[in-house]
């Protein structure tokens, strides 16, 4: 996690000026579907990482989720960053949730992909789980050298084996390493968070010669989500429109998929304003490119058509 210091951007003056169309269900029928929501709470679990933000370090639930969307919209959890030895319990903590919740569709959960041992017997039982449908080692404050090594590498071809995909959050530096991760694990969908967290405005070369080579790789999909978060106080919303409309171009709308980033993104906008200026940058592209973007490359990424309520299968309990 590991936020940037808090600051707004500007991006609150949007207000239909950039052509965006009107909010309401994806093109194809259905609410929109966060692929990238988080859940905490500090009276159950450890997360270190919130010390450094003040203004998150308190609880925020899928109750408080709910209060904040401005229509209704589906979610995927991902892992908050607690402690690494609590991620079966913030598992299950979040099942708990989704079983009076069913727009929670699955979790996104914490491996400790590098340690093989353990990953590979963690790896087997998460793909058991319907309610699993990703995983995540967050990765981007290991050292020059960690994402494209060897020990993450065998970690996420066990995942590419398991038919989970691997989300990678990342800054723009490593953007190169994960490049190579994708190209070694060909069997493995990589999920690209927060478009490798490149700074609006100024995003250099390396990023997008970066981005242009991960998009070759037929395995990864680009979130459109973090850039708020990213940007320098007073940002207008066009500069993140354009970085948005890159990102489209780039990747083409059917590999790319929505996420609030929520609870992070409230340090520096809204939620209906972050989801206002993702359907700004979609203005132009093809008529099926919202359903592909706010919905569609999220059941397909993630499977959730295969997922179950969480009260419709067995619990399998993860230990810590």
């Amino acid at each position: 996690m590991r936020p940037h210091a808090p600051g707004h951007t500007g991006v609150e003056a949007t207000d239909r000026a950039l052509g965006a169309p009107p909010p309401g269900a994806a093109d194809g029928g259905g609410p929109v579907i966060d692929s990238h929501v988080h859940f905490w709470d500090p009276r159950r679990l450890v997360y270190p990482w919130l010390a450094e933000a003040p203004p998150l370090n308190r609880p925020f639930t899928a109750d408080d989720f709910a209060a904040a969307v401005p229509e209704p919209v589906e979610a995927v959890f991902v892992e908050a960053g607690r402690a690494d030895d609590q991620a079966g319990q913030e598992l299950e903590w979040v099942r708990a949730m989704a079983r009076t919740r069913p727009w929670i569709r699955g979790a996104v959960v914490h491996v400790s992909l590098a340690d093989i041992r353990s990953a590979a017997s963690r790896v087997a039982r998460h793909a058991g789980d319907p309610f699993v449908v990703g995983v995540r080692r967050n990765a981007q404050d290991e050292p020059p050298g960690y994402v494209s090594g060897p020990e993450l590498r065998a970690g996420v071809r066990l995942l590419g084996e398991a038919g989970l995909p691997f989300d990678a959050c990342v800054r723009e530096h490593q953007l190169p390493e994960l490049a190579e991760l994708a190209e070694a694990c060909p069997r493995t969908v990589i999920v690209l968070d927060h478009l490798g967290k490149p700074v609006p405005g100024r995003p250099g070369s390396s990023w997008r010669q970066a981005v242009a080579r991960l998009a070759r790789s037929g395995n990864v999909v680009c979130k459109l989500s973090g850039l708020a978060t990213e940007a320098a106080p007073g940002t207008e919303p066009a500069v993140l429109v354009a970085l948005l409309r890159e990102a489209l171009e780039t990747f083409g709308p059917d590999r790319c998929l929505y996420g609030g980033d929520w609870p992070v993104m409230t340090l520096a906008t809204r939620y209906a304003t972050w989801l206002e200026l993702v359907r700004a940058a979609l203005a132009g592209f093809p008529a099926d490119a919202a359903d592909a973007v706010l919905r569609a490359t999220a059941i397909r990424t993630y499977r959730l058509d295969r997922a179950l309520p969480p009260g419709r299968h067995r619990t399998r309990e993860e230990p810590a």
